[in-house]
Order: C-alpha cells, then structure tokens, then sequence
C-alpha cells in the first residue's frame, strides 16, 4: 500500500485513496464521538480547495483522528512513524487511507519529498513540527514543516489541539475522552521567490509559525504553550496572512 510505493506511485494513486476516503471519513465522523467528544472552532480557517499544511502540536495518539474528523470538507493526509504501519488494526487503516510513514531519529528524504508532492497535488496534509507527543507542552519544532511549505508554496494553518492529553485517564474511569480544535489564521512563509532558504532563516520562519500555534491555544489551556509560552514575543514579519 502506500508505505511501499514510490512517490511516483504514491502520488497517482491519491484519487484511490480518495475513494476509500469517502467511504472511510463518514465511518469515522460516526464513530469517534461515541469514545471522544470534539469540539471545533474556527474551522473557517481551513481552505476548501488548494495546497495546505495543518501544522499541529502534538499532545496523544487521537491528534490526527481528532483533526481529520473535525474537517467534513476535505480529507487530512498525515505522516506516521513507519513502525504505525505494522500494527493490527491502526496500520490497517493507515495504509488504507493512504497516510505515509516517516522514520523518526533521521532525516527522512522520501517522507520529505512525499509532503512537498502531495502539497504541489493540492492535498491537506497534516505535520507535527516537533516531531513526536508533548503532553507537557510545546518543544521546539524542527524546521521540517518550514521547508516543505516553501518548496511547495503552501499555505499553513495553525491547529491547536487541547484537553486530550489525558484521553487514557478518561476512558479507564469509562468517560469519554475530549479535544477541543482550533484553526487559527492561515498565513504563507515570505520567502521573497528564492528557491533555497538560509538555515538561520528557516529557523526563524519556524519560531514565527510555531508562536502563531501558541496564539491559537486558548488562553485556558496556555499551559500547553510550552517553548513558545512567551507570545509577547511573538514576530510575523517572516509570514503572509492570507
């Protein structure tokens, strides 16, 4: 499935995907409030059409369910650690939906060029900037989401994600689990027409991105802020709203 194809491949076969898509996304809509109530908020924010990046931080394993179901318009593609693929039932649904693994702890090329073909192929792709879980908070990102949105024009839209981090807790006391969404405002990195960006200044696209994910959590839940907790700090001359 989509683990093992080429990017070529992978790339021809979205519109398959996107049938298995339609059938799966309502399923899921269906199923997740009966073990996780959802609330969404500014879900204007996310374009209808058109190559994007949902850049989210990362708190529990419901992260990309949550999203993808918080989203009836369009179809969520993320990244997965590649060892995802190999469980029972999650993996079966990745491959199905057509997500696409990363190896984690190195530079993952293949997973890189995936991204920048899928955003050129006007998909919605979802990204962790720090790569893995933060219950605790925000860390600081990697500049991977910075690159692939320059290399691809992207637009990226910030989604906070709140109150998950304790899905297990709830669910063992036989609750529901609860997330509440937020899409923040869309905005393009300014990267002036130039087809390779200084490493210095990629990070500085990033801090600028990652401080607009902090705006976008709500202030009850400021905690989850983490790194980027000071957002008096907080610069955008590196960013375009759109």
């Amino acid at each position: 499935m989509s683990h093992e194809l080429s990017i070529e491949e992978y790339i021809a076969r979205q519109p398959q995907f996107d049938r298995a898509r339609r059938i799966m996304l309502p399923l899921l809509r269906a199923a997740v409030p009966a073990f996780c109530k959802v609330d969404v908020a500014g879900l204007r924010n996310v374009p209808r059409q058109g190559r994007a990046c949902l850049m989210i931080n990362h708190v529990s394993y419901l992260d990309p369910i949550v999203v993808t179901v918080s989203i009836p318009f369009r179809y969520t593609i993320s990244l997965s650690k590649v060892e995802n693929f190999s469980l029972p039932v999650a993996g079966w649904f990745l491959r199905h939906w057509g997500h696409y693994p990363i190896h984690r702890g190195e530079i993952d090329r293949k997973a890189l060029m995936q991204t920048i073909e899928l955003l050129r192929s006007g998909q919605l792709v979802l990204m962790a900037p720090e790569g893995t879980r933060h219950p605790e908070g925000m860390q600081r990102a990697k500049e991977g989401l910075a690159y692939v949105a320059i290399k691809a024009d992207a637009v990226i839209v910030p989604a906070a994600i709140c109150g998950a981090e304790d899905w297990r807790r709830r669910l063992k006391r036989f609750r529901r689990a609860y997330a509440k969404v937020v899409f923040g405002k869309p905005f393009r990195l300014r990267a002036d027409h130039r087809r390779r960006i200084p490493r210095a200044e990629l990070a500085e696209m990033t801090t600028q991105a990652m401080h607009q994910l902090a705006l976008t959590i709500p202030d009850e839940y400021a905690h989850l802020r983490g790194y980027y907790h000071d957002i008096e700090k907080a610069r955008s001359d590196r960013l375009e709203f759109v």
